[in-house]
């Protein structure tokens, strides 16, 4: 029921939202085995799928929504080692007992639970690592986002933060504010107000040109 969400917002979303930290591939690299096959769901852009395969690994990025996949492809053209599936978290279509990790970030609010958590179970190796990859802004409903999918999803997971401060001109602002699920698209009557509104905070907000964000990436992760 999620997947056509962000139709239409996958251009803006490649290019106005967050990215996550190099310490975050390098804490994740660090619970993984040497040549560990991962599979990145709900890729979206792939912005974090990016960082998997250029850290050498094998990667398929699961992503239903079309919109995204081609954005998707154009991210990953360079990448040999990823290959992009049409499927959902729910039913990825991967092979059972195919991969060693298992990421989302910034998706696991999109999944239901239950079934994500009988799909990591088939296709993941015996206690498969997930990991769900969340960017928090201050004040912004990625906090609830990860702290409510989180608590549902995982048993007793590690958690581990780092800083991810974000600046954002003009432009960037109003494409990242209109790559969220809830914006307006160009074509709905809404959107003028809301791009008029958009302004208004970068207006307000700005200092020399530039809106700053301290966002925390937050990971967690457990065997499961």
């Amino acid at each position: 029921m999620n997947t056509e969400i962000f139709t239409g917002k996958a251009e803006a979303y490649a290019k106005a939202r967050p990215g996550y930290p190099d310490e975050v591939m390098d804490y994740i690299g660090g619970l993984a085995w040497p040549n560990s096959i991962f599979a990145d769901v709900g890729a979206g852009t792939g912005k974090f799928t990016a960082l998997l395969a250029g850290g050498g690994y094998t990667v398929f990025a699961v992503e239903p929504n079309a919109d995204m996949r081609k954005q998707l492809a154009a991210t990953l053209e360079s990448y040999r080692n990823a290959k992009i599936i049409h499927g959902s978290a729910e039913v990825t279509t991967l092979p059972d007992h195919s991969v060693d990790v298992i990421t989302c970030a910034q998706a696991l609010h999109w999944f239901d639970p239950d079934a994500f958590q009988a799909e990591c179970r088939r296709i993941g190796k015996p206690d498969v690592f997930v990991i769900a990859i969340y960017n928090n802004t201050p004040d912004g409903s990625s906090i609830s986002h990860s702290q409510d999918s989180t608590k549902v999803f995982f048993k007793s997971p590690t958690i581990r933060e780092f800083p991810n401060p974000i600046f954002y001109t003009c432009d960037s602002w109003l494409q990242y504010m209109m790559s969220h699920s809830h914006s307006p698209l160009p074509s709905e009557p809404s959107y003028g107000a809301h791009k008029a509104e958009m302004n208004a905070i970068f207006d307000r907000e700005n200092v020399d040109g530039l809106l700053r964000h301290d966002i925390i990436t937050k990971v967690y992760s457990e065997r499961i």
